[in-house]
C-alpha cells in the first residue's frame, strides 16, 4: 500500500466577521502533485467535499446547504438561458480541471462547454492533455477561501467565471493577459444583464420552485425580446 506523506497545517477560519454554518475548510501545505492526485482519488463520490491545489497548497472545504442551493439554481438558470438563446452546452457539474504542468487544480461549482460544445459532445471523461477547458464556471463564494480560486480559473485559461457571494453576482471575463475583468454581460448570452439573476436567486428561501422558474423565464424573454 502506498503512504501518503503531508505536512497537515491548521485550518484556516472561513470569515473573520461571520462564518457560514455548514462550511469548514483545512489548508495542508507541501503536497506533491501526486500525493493531490492521490488524494482526490480517494475522495471520489465525495458529496459536499471540494478540493482546491495551488503549488504544494491544498484546501478542503465541505460545502453548507445555502453553498447548494444557489449553485442548483444558477446551474438551472443557465440551462434555461441556454435553451432560450438556443446554444447546445455540455455541463460536468464539480469536475476536476487541473494541470501538472501548472501545478494546480480546482473543482467548479458547476461548468459548461458552449462554444466548445461540439468537441465535448458525447464525451463522459475529461482529458486536460487534449480537451478545452469549461467555457463557464460558476464559483459559489459565500465563505472566501484561504487559496485564491480566481487565479488558478485565470492559470488555467477558462474563459468566463460567474461568481455569486450570497448578495451580488459578478460575471469575470478572462483578458489576454491572464487576468479577470467585472462585465455587465456574458460571452454567451448577449446583452442580457447577468447580476440581474440575484433578484431570482435571493427569492430560494422564500417562493417555490416553479414560481422562481416561471417569473425567470419570462423576464428573460422580456429581456430578450427588448434588445
Amino acid at each position: 500500500m502506498n503512504t501518503i506523506l503531508f505536512q497537515p497545517a491548521p485550518a484556516k477560519p472561513l470569515h473573520q466577521n461571520g462564518a457560514v454554518e455548514g462550511e469548514q475548510r483545512l489548508l495542508l501545505s507541501d503536497i506533491s502533485w501526486l500525493n493531490y492526485l492521490a488524494i482526490g482519488n480517494a475522495l471520489l463520490d465525495r458529496p459536499g467535499l471540494r478540493l482546491t491545489y495551488d503549488r504544494g497548497r491544498l484546501e478542503f472545504m465541505t460545502t453548507s446547504p445555502k453553498h447548494e442551493i444557489y449553485k442548483k439554481w444558477l446551474s438551472r438558470f443557465i440551462d434555461i438561458l441556454a435553451e432560450t438563446f438556443n446554444l447546445p452546452k455540455v455541463s460536468a457539474g464539480n469536475m476536476t480541471c487541473q494541470k501538472e504542468e501548472l501545478d494546480k487544480g480546482l473543482e467548479a461549482d458547476d461548468c459548461f462547454w458552449i462554444a466548445h460544445e461540439p468537441q465535448m459532445r458525447g464525451k463522459l471523461t475529461w482529458d486536460p492533455e487534449s480537451d478545452p477547458l469549461p467555457d463557464l464556471a460558476l464559483e459559489i463564494e459565500i465563505s472566501r477561501s484561504v487559496v485564491s480560486r480566481l487565479g488558478i480559473y485565470a492559470a488555467l485559461g477558462v474563459p468566463e467565471v460567474w461568481r455569486f457571494d450570497g448578495s451580488g453576482l459578478q460575471v469575470l471575463r478572462l483578458q489576454a493577459n491572464r487576468a479577470y475583468q467585472t462585465a455587465r454581460e456574458s460571452l454567451f448570452f448577449g446583452q442580457l444583464p447577468v447580476g440581474e439573476l440575484v433578484r431570482f436567486l435571493i427569492q430560494a428561501g422564500t417562493a417555490d420552485d416553479l414560481t422562481i422558474v416561471r417569473q425567470f423565464r419570462a423576464w428573460v424573454l422580456q429581456v430578450v425580446d427588448k434588445k
